[in-house]
């Protein structure tokens, strides 16, 4: 078995823990913010909230469709939210936990991202850093 490592991301957000957890599961925005990127175009989003389902968005990119899958392990709302997860660029899954903790004003939010490739390891926490911008975007009340 390859030696894989651990990337953790923290976020405070301006959103009670029921919003961002709900934001994980919520098809109609999930594709605005995860595993967006400025020039795709999103394709497909697919949520089936419920341990043993899961969701997965594809976005047509310059270089083909990128496919993002996971499975739900636990959906424990507001606090805590577990999937397994892989892409087309590879089938082999990896375990991402997403904890949330009410703060005044709004919420923490920590990601795990267990099973990472070491050379992957800035790469990934880049990503999920971006994707949690985009989450943080999502949340910000209207005006």
């Amino acid at each position: 078995m390859a030696e894989t490592a651990t990337v953790v991301v923290e976020r405070r957000l301006a959103a009670p823990p029921e919003a961002v957890f709900d934001a994980w599961l919520d098809p109609d925005g999930l594709g605005q913010w995860l595993f967006r990127t400025p020039a795709g175009t999103l394709e497909r989003v697919e949520v089936d909230a419920r341990v043993g389902r899961g969701f997965r968005v594809d976005e047509r990119r310059e270089d083909g469709v990128a496919e993002h899958h996971g499975e739900y392990v636990e959906l424990d709302r507001p606090r805590r939210l577990v999937f397994e997860f892989w892409t087309s660029l590879s089938a082999e899954r990896t375990r991402v936990t997403i904890e949330i903790v009410a703060t005044e004003g709004g919420a923490l939010l920590t990601l795990t991202h267990d099973g990472v490739w070491p050379d992957w390891t800035d790469k990934t926490r880049m990503g999920w850093s971006m994707i949690l911008d985009g989450l943080a975007r999502r949340l910000v009340p209207a005006q």
